[in-house]
């Protein structure tokens, strides 16, 4: 639970362990919580800090012992990173800070142990909140560690789950645990479900050699499995009838997934009336539900840190942080091969897809697909430039995202959001998209996931941001009052308007029909700023024929907030027009038409689901994207790019990307990539 760092002079906390020193983000946790890391010797009123039961903690421990000073045993919390810190994952997004002992160890009473034991958790609000978070730890695939592909398959279901753990395990020896005691289990295990077959999940650390595990193929009777894949827990957990653990955390994990594990260590979720205890700890008497566990555990016990705003953060916030960080792991280990990319891209595309193996340029598409078939990569091509070879290879389309950038990508502005789409592409609705496929399967949203929209709406609204955040002119004065309707003109080669629209294609065509239907209305023409710009064909030369007022250069969003209405073919606009609670008529078929939230003129009849428009907003701009913040070049969840462009805290591109630019497009013979407004 965020508790901020207090006021008062903070806790001094004499360390002899290298690693309080040297890893950062151990430092700033401790800092932001209240401690001031100190070497020598501690007096009156100071601690001493050590790593849990490490190797290393004897040496605090005797100084606390000589001095008469409480320690602070500081551990990973639950939700660490997408890789283990052996295999690279680098420092953990959270922090257990124990003053009693350590959550794993029994001989002694935690803090986690005693909020289990004594707080009172019966407020409404925490429970709700952690049957959410609860939610979405299954359904974003989420764990402590998470370098795994969640489609991944795991045994067919009606397995026995038997889980091991690594040699050196603290856990296991606070329990006094080792091999003898894996083997029981595994034989309690066949004993007790006679026919059953019985998978063996080995340790994530195991598979990738960096710590040895208790079982083997070695210990297995015939027709037993040493799972060793990387698959994801939830699936793994839903397909087992029963799961027999010593003290991993995917114990807690099977409690959550709604299993009653039988347990043979003394791990902190025995007792507690969750687990079939074989070794009980009878001072545990109390009994909690899942949801009480887990706010104990996940939500009080440990102090998160939010990396992006440097600052202690809640659960939702570092579920929303990991889900973003393992997403892009998930797309991007295998490596990509792209085509079909100008060359002032390439670096903005290295820094949302190349950060974990790189990505590979070949401008030749059939050199592509073979670079990529013989590296066992993924293929990836910018959407408007695909064709029927790429597609056959299975080549994933890129395209910007619906917030995108503070100006445009004519102007050379690198995005804050690209998508990724292996079925189609969301302005073609020819052909389902993955993001038409997201709308068809979010109806299940948790609480949790449908508050997290509703508050990404109103940080938008309210400082009204929107894909390109242009600003521009106030709205002219004098405006006539009545039904006012915008009109938001687009580029008329856009794929969006060649692939969605059938009668109305044109920005003439579209006032013409708007003036029709509405003739008493005030109708406002906004251009589209390529257009403006002399960039890309659409202009209406006696739009004043149609429109009340054409809104030269004006702000999109000050435009927005004066209508009643809009009516567009297939403009962004309308989306946030829908955002701001507008009605909204569409003479195409954009990404946002054909759900129940707008007037449409040319329906989609495949689209059958009727979302609300928080749930089209959480598939549009949470599951469908992917972010990268500006700042830290890091993968990021859409609130801190929203963050940024409200702030402008987005660094312009140089003058060298400018260059390469203008370079190409003379090249291409398409100038008007580089030319300024």
């Amino acid at each position: 639970m965020v508790e901020a760092a207090s006021d008062s002079v903070p806790t001094r906390l004499y360390v002899y362990n290298g690693g309080f020193l040297t890893q950062g983000r151990v430092r700033r946790i401790l800092q932001l919580s209240g401690y001031d890391i100190r070497l020598g010797a501690p007096g009156e009123g100071d601690m001493v800090g050590v790593w849990g039961l490490s190797p290393t903690a004897p040496r605090g421990e005797a100084v606390a012992a000589r001095r008469n000073a409480p320690i602070l045993r500081v551990e990973d919390a639950f939700l660490r990173s997408v890789l283990p810190g052996r295999a690279g994952g680098g420092p953990g997004l959270g922090l257990h800070l124990d003053r009693s002992g350590v959550h794993f160890d029994p001989s002694t009473i935690s803090d986690l142990e005693r909020l289990c034991a004594e707080a009172p958790l019966d407020d409404t609000a925490l429970l709700d909140r952690a049957r959410g978070a609860m939610a979405d730890l299954r359904r974003l695939h989420l764990s402590k560690y998470n370098a795994f592909d969640p489609d991944t398959p795991v045994p067919e279901p009606g397995y026995v789950l038997v889980i091991d753990q690594t040699k050196d395990d603290a856990s296991v020896r606070a329990s006094h645990a080792g091999r003898n005691n894996f083997l029981e289990m595994l034989f309690l295990a066949r004993e007790e479900n006679p026919g059953a077959r019985i998978v063996v999940k080995s340790h994530p650390e195991t598979t990738g050699g960096h710590r040895p595990g208790h079982l083997g193929p070695e210990d297995l009777s015939p027709g037993e499995t040493l799972l060793t894949d990387p698959v994801s827990p939830w699936p793994l957990l839903e397909g087992a009838v029963a799961v027999y653990v010593l003290s991993s955390q995917l114990g807690f994990e099977a409690i959550l997934a709604g299993h009653r594990p039988s347990v043979f260590g003394q791990p902190f979720y025995i007792g507690w009336g969750l687990t079939d205890d074989r070794n009980p700890l009878d001072r545990r008497q109390r009994r909690l539900t899942r949801a009480q566990l887990f706010a104990a555990a996940m939500m009080l016990y440990p102090r998160w840190y939010d990396p992006f705003r440097d600052r202690l953060c809640e659960i939702e916030d570092v579920i929303a942080i990991l889900s973003a960080e393992a997403r892009a792991w998930r797309d991007d280990h295998r490596g990509w091969v792209a085509t079909g990319m100008r060359l002032w891209k390439r670096k903005p595309l290295q820094d949302f897809f190349g950060q974990t193996s790189g990505i590979r340029f070949v401008a030749n598409p059939a050199r592509a697909i073979a670079k990529a078939m013989s590296d066992d990569s993924r293929l990836m091509v910018w959407a408007g430039r695909t064709d029927a070879a790429l597609e056959e290879a299975g080549a994933v389309r890129v395209e910007d995202g619906f917030l995108r950038s503070r100006g445009l990508g004519a102007d050379l502005i690198p995005p804050l959001s690209l998508v990724l789409d292996d079925l189609g592409i969301y302005y073609d609705p020819t052909r389902e998209s993955r993001l038409e496929r997201l709308v068809e399967d979010s109806g299940a949203l948790s609480d949790t996931a449908r508050h997290r929209a509703e508050r990404l709406i109103r940080r938008l609204t309210a400082d009204g941001l929107s894909k390109y955040n242009l600003g521009g002119a106030a709205l002219p004065s004098g405006l006539p009052a009545g039904k006012r309707i915008l009109v938001p003109g687009q580029v008329e080669d856009d794929a969006s308007i060649r692939l969605g629209t059938r009668e109305i294609m044109t920005n003439r065509a579209l006032l013409e029909a708007t003036r029709a239907e509405n003739p008493a209305a005030v109708i406002l023409y906004k251009p589209h700023p390529d257009v403006e710009a002399g960039l890309r064909d659409g202009a209406v030369e006696d739009a004043e024929s149609f429109a009340d007022a054409v809104l030269n250069r004006t702000d999109a969003m000050a435009a927005l907030a004066a209508v009643d209405a809009v009516w567009t073919m297939t403009s962004t606009m309308g989306f946030e027009a829908l955002l701001r609670g507008k009605q909204v008529t569409c003479f195409g078929q954009p990404f946002y038409s054909g759900w129940g939230l707008t007037d449409d003129r040319c329906p989609v009849p495949r689209r059958t689901a009727r979302p609300d428009l928080v749930t089209l907003a959480h598939a549009v701009l949470i599951d469908y994207p992917r972010y990268v913040d500006p700042v830290t070049r890091r993968p990021c969840p859409p609130e801190v790019a929203v963050d940024r462009l409200a702030t402008g805290t987005i660094p312009k591109p140089g003058p060298a990307n400018r260059l390469l630019a203008k370079t190409q497009g003379a090249l291409a013979g398409h100038a008007w990539l580089w030319r300024r407004k």
